[in-house]
């Protein structure tokens, strides 16, 4: 991937901005997430370098606006897994048509896209088992237990799990999205939960509730909070 050239930063607020545009739900975008940047773009240079790869134009070369089509490919694809009404490719089209500088992708592009970005996959787009939906089942089991859960803002989580994205530490950190959620929700509760209300074991709470072990979740937990707050 290295060769490639283009920016995960610009790459990944990209398409955070086109979720918020499209008003999708927050399955619909971490899904897409998920699916983009977590397996497809770690696949390229593998389905690139073999036979399947080779010819296709929205490929060779791998161009920043090709990247730009395939992360609204993933989420339109994401919504049609999650949505009952999902989101139109007109609607997708129309989107890429103000927001994609550098070229016009008609709408047979769009089928053509998706396509590829199967094929990349090897047709597996699974989304049950994300950070997000097991961030979010922390979270109500966590409000089951403790009184203090209800101060946790969960678009704190959500700001937080944007900041990992676009600064490429949900593939490079958090191998497993299980340790991945178990951190976003401590740190979430460091920063949003007033420090004279922290009379709940968090940190054994959710070691024994996820079955990881405590050091590695401190571990990224610092991690995350460096990120936080480190300056702009």
């Amino acid at each position: 991937m290295a060769a490639i050239e283009w920016s995960w930063s610009r790459l990944m607020e990209f398409m955070i901005q086109s979720a918020h545009q499209l008003e999708v739900s927050p399955i619909v975008k971490y899904s897409a997430l998920s699916l983009f940047a977590d397996r497809f773009c770690p696949s390229l240079t593998r389905y690139t370098v073999g036979s399947n790869g080779k010819g296709n134009w929205l490929l060779q070369p791998i161009r920043e606006s090709n990247l730009q089509l395939f992360a609204l490919i993933a989420l339109w694809i994401s919504s049609k897994i999650h949505d009952s009404r999902p989101v139109s490719v007109k609607s997708f089209k129309s989107l890429g048509d103000k927001i994609i500088k550098d070229e016009h992708f008609t709408t047979r592009d769009f089928l053509e896209a998706e396509i590829v970005f199967m094929q990349v996959l090897d047709f597996e787009i699974g989304t049950s088992n994300i950070a997000f939906l097991l961030l979010e089942e922390l979270l109500l089991q966590f409000k089951g237990v403790a009184k203090v859960g209800e101060l946790l803002r969960f678009e704190a989580c959500m700001d937080i799990m944007d900041l990992l994205y676009e600064k490429e530490e949900t593939s490079t950190l958090y191998r497993s999205p299980r340790s991945l959620a178990a951190s976003i929700l401590i740190a979430s509760y460091l920063i949003t939960v007033p420090k004279q209300r922290w009379e709940f074991p968090i940190l054994p709470w959710v070691g024994f509730v996820t079955s990881c072990k405590e050091e590695n979740i401190v571990e990224l937990v610092q991690e995350i909070l460096k990120l936080v707050f480190e300056p702009r």
